[in-house]
C-alpha cells in the first residue's frame, strides 16, 4: 500500500513542480484542478474512514462481546473513525467555495 502512495505521490510531483512555476494558466484549467483535489479530498477520506471504522468496529464488537459492560465506552471510537469521512468532505467544501 505504501509504494501505490509513494508511486502515486511521484507520478504528481512533476504536475506540481509546472504548477508551483507560475505559468498562467486559463480559468478552466485552474478549475480543472480544483475539482480533482475536492474529490480526492473526498475519496481518501472515505478509504481512510472505511478502513478506520472496520478495524475498530470489529476490535469493539469483539471487546463488546467478551465484556458487555465496554459497550458505552467502545462505540464513540466508532463514531470518531467516520469523522474521518466528514473530514475529507469539509474540505472539499473548502476546496470548492473558498
Amino acid at each position: 500500500m505504501k509504494r501505490k502512495i509513494t508511486a502515486a505521490l511521484l507520478a504528481a510531483l512533476p504536475l506540481a513542480a509546472t504548477w508551483a512555476q507560475g505559468t498562467t494558466a486559463a480559468a478552466p484549467q485552474t478549475a480543472a484542478w480544483k475539482y480533482l483535489a475536492a474529490a480526492l479530498a473526498v475519496s481518501v477520506g472515505a478509504i481512510a474512514g472505511g478502513f478506520a471504522v472496520a478495524r475498530i468496529g470489529s476490535a469493539a464488537m469483539g471487546a463488546m462481546a467478551e465484556k458487555p459492560e465496554l459497550s458505552g465506552k467502545a462505540l464513540p471510537y466508532v463514531g470518531l473513525a467516520e469523522g474521518i469521512c466528514l473530514w475529507g468532505f469539509l474540505v472539499a467544501l473548502l476546496i470548492l467555495f473558498v
